[in-house]
């Protein structure tokens, strides 16, 4: 006799609140494909590679490396759309977790999150705002002084309901991907038309060094720069049901989206070296001002810091606004204390959320560099990206105890199980191979971690919804 019952995921669903409509919910295929990218093209393309020449000192290793993430990104981005298809308007990461394992699991995602990976994330994006501020300021004030003085400007007015327009975040968007085409022309121009005192950029020989266990895990290290700067192609999940014909047009938007943003990544590391020089490329924190100011002089360096600058602030406005409710929706659930699920009386914003977010972001701008804080985030980031993916296992082995009908339906992952498979594997030696080389903050990443394992028995006994947050 067949089993009727309905499967998990539709349950979840079944429970959600009908989605209150939006202007997004008539997003075409061009306009999702313009979210994944701008969900992608951050800061990490102005400054991270810098990071990467200073691992590995070859062009060949250099784009290799850049070429390898995106290769990486292009995989998982497949494997997120076939979760958003699953359960499109449940919460994400945080839900598959919760739902394809335990609560528990998707308490430290939510947990890790709050900690690391938006406070980490948001503070690296405030100091490459402050890197590129201080080179048309002409390092007038201290970079951390910068950083965390963006950071509670926007603390104080999200925590004031100011919310910005979807307009204005489309600048935004638009503006950094400009950015980068613009690196490219005027890097065009560098190579077909060089200054005498032009960088020699020689492409042989391939290798900075032997074949070997060394080159392997250094190359590796070099994936904890490339993958923060393609990260974000998972958020294009968080408007799945808000798509026009999603199971067709979020597929499609992802593979243009990322295939777009690798494009861009190589070119503009491209003209990065062969500009400067893999040398001069890691011996520079913002290669972008470097390769205007020699195109164009100090007017061209000056440009494209506050074209970065602006770009950036929009990215910490976006994030200020929507990271925040990660704690909001944790505290409805009962995992954290119920003064994070409460809104402001005339703002109608989660100010206590906001705030600890805040604090957090400029914590960890004050106690951790740069490089500190993209160890933090990928080690932690990349945890997680492989045990979402497995969801997919568990999400598979339910149709099939069903007896396949449900299988058919909808996107699905080309090449699972192995595909998958190997983004998981991939994904967890990116961790495997950072706890290695950055044992010291890979460890402080951990620690937090497991610290939210009492947390998370601590108010697991309080799970009831706050009535403030209604």
């Amino acid at each position: 006799m067949p089993d009727n019952t309905p499967s998990r995921e539709a349950q979840i669903i079944a429970r959600q609140p009908e989605p209150r409509p939006t202007l997004a919910a008539r997003l075409g295929l061009f306009d999702a494909t313009m979210l994944v990218m701008g969900g992608i093209v951050g800061s990490g393309i102005f400054i991270n590679p810098y990071v990467v020449a200073g691992l590995v000192h070859t062009p060949a290793l250099i784009l290799g490396a850049w070429l390898a993430g995106g290769a990486i990104a292009l995989a998982g981005a497949f494997i997120y759309a076939e979760l958003a298809d699953r359960m499109p308007q449940v919460g994400g990461q945080y839900a598959y977790l919760r739902e394809a394992y335990h609560p528990l699991l998707g308490f430290l995602y939510g947990w890790i999150c709050l900690l690391v990976i938006h406070a980490g994330g948001s503070a690296a994006v405030a100091v490459t705002f402050a890197k590129y501020f201080r080179v048309f300021s002409h390092d007038a004030i201290p970079e951390k002084f910068i950083a965390v003085a963006v950071v509670l400007v926007f603390t104080v007015v999200n925590c004031l309901g100011v919310r910005t327009g979807g307009g204005v975040q489309s600048v935004f968007m638009l503006l950094r991907i400009v950015a980068v085409a613009m690196i490219v022309a005027c890097g065009v121009r560098l190579i077909f038309s060089p200054p005498a005192n032009a960088a020699q950029t020689s492409w042989f020989p391939l290798l900075d060094r032997p074949l070997s266990f060394d080159l392997v895990t250094v190359f590796g290290a070099t994936m904890i720069p490339v993958l923060f700067a393609y990260g974000g192609f998972q958020t294009s999940n968080y408007v799945a049901g808000e798509i026009r014909e999603p199971r067709k047009n979020l597929p499609q938007a992802l593979l243009l989206g990322v295939s777009g943003v690798i494009v861009l990544y190589v070119a503009a590391n491209f003209i990065y070296v062969q500009a400067l020089s893999p040398a001069g490329l890691a011996a520079t924190a913002t290669p972008a001002s470097a390769v205007m100011g020699r195109a164009l002089g100090s007017l061209g360096g000056s440009l494209i810091a506050v074209a970065i600058a602006i770009s950036t602030l929009g990215f910490l406005s976006q994030a200020m606004l929507s990271y925040p409710r990660v704690a909001f929706a944790m505290a409805q659930d009962g995992v954290l204390p119920s003064v994070f699920a409460r809104l402001g009386t005339r703002s109608r914003a989660p100010v206590a959320a906001i705030a600890l977010l805040g604090a957090l972001i400029s914590a960890t701008v004050l106690l951790g560099t740069y490089e500190q804080i993209l160890s933090y985030v990928v080690v932690m980031d990349w945890l997680f990206f492989g045990f979402s993916a497995s969801c997919l296992f568990v999400f598979r082995a339910r149709d099939a105890r069903r007896g396949g009908a449900e299988q058919q339906a909808g996107y699905r992952v080309p090449g699972h199980p192995w595909t998958t498979g190997v983004f998981v594997a991939v994904a967890w030696l990116v961790v495997l191979n950072t706890i290695y080389k950055f044992p010291r903050n890979a460890g402080v990443a951990l620690c937090i971690l497991f610290a939210g394992v009492p947390v998370y028995f601590l108010f697991r006994g309080r799970a009831r919804r706050p009535r403030s947050s209604e």
